[in-house]
């Protein structure tokens, strides 16, 4: 009987070390979808569970400072960037490759399935929530205000553009939501002038006094610059409303969507987030107006 259990030990034991060193990292294991090995015994495989890993590729830009640029050494960098990596050492199911895509081609890329999520300063709207599944946790939030030219005092809030011009980049935009329903509630409208120009474009539109304002962030009103390269804008009011930044997934990838927000909550529970929202975007863009 002794000889029986040792025996039995020994071929357990044996079992253990081959589970062990067939686990070798990030890139081992047997398939997320698939059956366990057949020579991992289901004690073993309990105690470390093993898995093939997914790669997910995640849809970016290249041009947005601070978020997502290539550096002097020709590195891809920025917040977003970053923020993926780390993500991507919390999920060791899997594998992140990062893709940089032009603004425009995003959301097209993911819907003919060539990316798998979008990493881009990327707001929730009733049109985009139609088509795609976004992350439940947001990971940054901007504060969108009236925007003026540095020159300008006579424009202090949103109430003072009534009958005045308001560029509006994008017709679709978050912004051009935000004002079309406040032109509903109002005797005297905002008039709404929709384009969409680079930054050069709207600080001559607002040098000239063809449009009176704008709407910006507190984030990316720093990147319109005059002539010069001086900041060309400044903020006036109070916040208007607040946008949380999330992950953008088509509408069958619900599994990767929990996972994602698993990883943002432990990024911001321990500190990451905040850290990599102040070396990147120069402030911590991560706490709601709520909080």
């Amino acid at each position: 009987m002794k000889r029986t259990s040792l025996i039995l030990l020994i071929f357990a034991f044996l079992g253990v070390l081959i589970v062990g060193c067939g686990s070798n990292g990030k890139k081992e294991g047997s398939g997320q979808n698939g059956g366990a090995s057949a020579a991992v015994s289901p004690t073993a495989a309990a105690a470390s569970p093993t898995y093939k890993v997914q790669k997910i590729v995640v849809g970016t830009t290249s041009v947005f400072p601070n978020v997502s640029f290539i550096d002097a050494n020709g590195k891809l960098t920025g917040f977003d960037v970053e923020l993926v990596k780390e993500l991507d050492k919390r999920l060791p199911q899997y594998e992140f490759e990062i893709q940089p895509l032009e603004f425009s081609s995003l959301l097209l890329s993911l819907e003919t399935k060539k990316i798998d999520f979008i990493a881009q300063i990327m707001n929730k709207n009733p049109e985009r929530e139609a088509k795609f599944l976004f992350t439940k946790e947001p990971y940054s939030y901007f504060k969108t205000k009236v925007a003026v030219e540095v020159g300008n005092d006579q424009i202090h809030s949103l109430d003072d553009l009534r009958g005045k011009k308001l560029y509006i980049g994008s017709s679709t935009s978050n912004n051009a939501y935000f004002i079309e329903e406040y032109n509903k509630k109002q005797d005297k409208k905002v008039e709404v002038v929709y384009g969409n120009g680079g930054a050069n474009d709207l600080v001559n539109l607002l040098r000239t006094k063809r449009v009176d304002a704008t709407l910006q962030n507190d984030f990316s009103y720093h990147f319109e610059k005059d002539a010069d390269g001086k900041e060309a804008l400044k903020l006036v009011g109070d916040p208007l409303f607040e946008n949380g930044v999330y992950y953008v997934l088509r509408k069958d990838s619900q599994e990767l969507s929990d996972k994602l927000d698993e990883a943002i909550k432990a990024v911001k529970a321990d500190g990451t987030l905040s850290k990599l929202s102040i070396q990147w975007l120069g402030q911590d863009y991560t706490k709601s107006l709520k909080e």
